[in-house]
């Protein structure tokens, strides 16, 4: 087992990438805090991990706010005795729409939780993992993060910050054993694509834009988490690791 007696943190655990991340991670041995802020969806993660054998729970929490995400750190902490992976997993899409026409409420919110969310986590995550004697850190950017799309303003920004703080952090804290890395996912098969799906004209095409030709499934990119919270990945600190087909080639 990759993380056995590992404590993993999960946000955004209650679908898509985060849930099947949790999945992978318990299945290796890791006891996993799910957060999420559908209390709902995130306690289904938690039941199943749970009714395999794995050691799990649930914490709801909204990543942009300080209060709840220093609170989900408090938590793992006492009640699991540290934390030794973050997943920085928690986001939202935004309206697609040109800049002028977006609302200055909507870009804060996207930016707030795509990217104040891992400053966040990263600011309350250091000392615990400092007191384990380091640590694994893995935020999820997006292959909008190195690519622009029309109507994507904010999420393309956030995501771009995310890559960028991602480096500041593994600068900042390598010295002690703790890795600061993330993944880049292209075009995944989750809620957060949706409305590109119903898109009769664009989806054919956005579902095939890549070297692939295909869209990704969640346990593709969970993969990718896990080899970046393991030792396999002991080396590896600043990195971002592109989880699209080939989507930014293509």
């Amino acid at each position: 087992m990759k993380l056995k007696n590992k404590v993993a943190i999960i946000t955004g655990g209650g679908g898509g990438i985060g849930r099947a991340t949790a999945y992978l991670f318990a299945k290796e041995g890791a006891e996993v805090v799910v957060s999420d802020v559908n209390e709902g969806s995130g306690q289904e993660t938690v039941n199943r991990i749970l009714e395999e054998g794995g050691r799990s729970s649930f914490f709801k929490a909204n990543v942009a706010d300080p209060t709840e995400v220093e609170s989900l750190i408090a938590y793992t902490a006492s009640n699991y005795g540290g934390v030794d992976i973050l997943f920085n997993n928690a986001g939202i899409g935004n309206s697609e729409l040109k800049i002028e026409d977006l609302s200055i409420e909507e870009w804060d919110q996207v930016i707030d939780i795509n990217l104040k969310g891992v400053f966040l986590g990263i600011k309350y995550v250091i000392p615990e993992m400092r007191k384990r004697g380091g640590g694994s850190i893995i935020n999820t950017s997006s292959l909008l993060g190195f690519k622009g799309k029309k109507y994507m303003g904010p999420y393309n920004a956030s995501k771009g910050g995310v890559s960028l703080h991602t480096q500041n952090a593994a600068l900042e804290y390598g010295k002690e054993n703790i890795r600061v890395n993330a993944v880049a996912p292209g075009v995944i098969d989750t809620p957060i694509i949706d409305g590109w799906k119903n898109d009769e004209r664009k989806w054919p095409f956005i579902s095939k834009a890549n070297a692939l030709g295909r869209i990704g499934s969640p346990d593709e990119v969970a993969t990718a988490v896990l080899f970046l919270a393991s030792s396999d990945a002991s080396f590896i600190t600043g990195s971002t690791i592109h989880v699209d087909g080939g989507g930014l080639t293509f």
